[in-house]
């Protein structure tokens, strides 16, 4: 489903250039649930944002759905993960001046899906997530937890094939962030392909599979001895 091969990224700032990513070899089947670990700066970020189609490898192949998209435009890649990608970020991301529907629905803008059929998956999702009794209201009159689940319905009312979640848990308190876990453990079940970036090993090991990563290269493969 994705596939990294021998991929490669790095930035450049001023004369200095800093390898991201250092040759990354790495297969996601689909349906997996694969938690990616690593201490900062160790190329986390830049690992979702490449199989997120938001940024492109310098070097190597991504195939992405049996397409290698690595060198793809941006207009091609944001064209392609429409849709098919959901993201959750461990900041909410959601827009105050708007209602929780309304933020949820703006996640079809460009889906080209009916106005009907729009609220009704909003309705649908918000329910399904237990937040439907807020669905008027502003973020700033939800808590954190309620506001990741607002922010979970929104990537996922396009029906994505693969959810990507950079620290989701990183805002929450432990009650609600085991929450969000049970979400994502829920959605994983139902057969979404699920990467999730996390420090903590307790929320890995709910994933099938952990990947560490150290200074941009894959340092160790682990699978988790349960999944709870």
């Amino acid at each position: 489903m994705l596939k990294l091969i021998s991929t490669t990224k790095k930035f450049t700032g001023g004369e200095v250039v800093t390898t991201a990513l250092n040759n990354i070899d790495l297969e996601i089947k689909a349906g997996e649930y694969v938690a990616v670990m690593g201490p900062s700066g160790c190329g986390k970020s830049t690992l979702l944002s490449i199989l997120g189609l938001l940024d492109a490898p310098d070097g190597g192949e991504y195939w992405f759905h049996g397409q290698n998209v690595a060198g793809w435009s941006e207009v091609r890649l944001s064209e392609l993960r429409r849709g098919r990608i959901g993201f959750i970020f461990q900041s909410f991301n959601l827009i105050e001046e708007l209602s929780v529907d309304e933020n949820v629905e703006l996640a079809m803008e460009y889906a080209s899906v009916p106005a009907r059929e729009r609220r009704e998956r909003v309705a649908q999702m918000l329910d399904k997530l237990g937040v439907a009794h807020r669905a008027k209201h502003r973020p700033s009159q939800l808590s954190g937890g309620q506001q990741q689940r607002v922010a979970i319905a929104r990537a996922l009312v396009n029906r994505p094939s693969v959810l990507l979640a950079d620290e989701p848990t990183g805002n929450l308190d432990t009650a609600h962030g085991e929450e969000v876990m049970r979400i994502l453990q829920q959605i994983n079940d139902e057969g979404t392909t699920i990467v999730m970036v996390t420090h903590s090993p307790a929320h890995a090991a709910r994933a099938s599979r952990t990947v560490g990563l150290l200074d941009g290269a894959i340092a160790e493969l682990a699978t988790a001895a349960t999944n709870t």
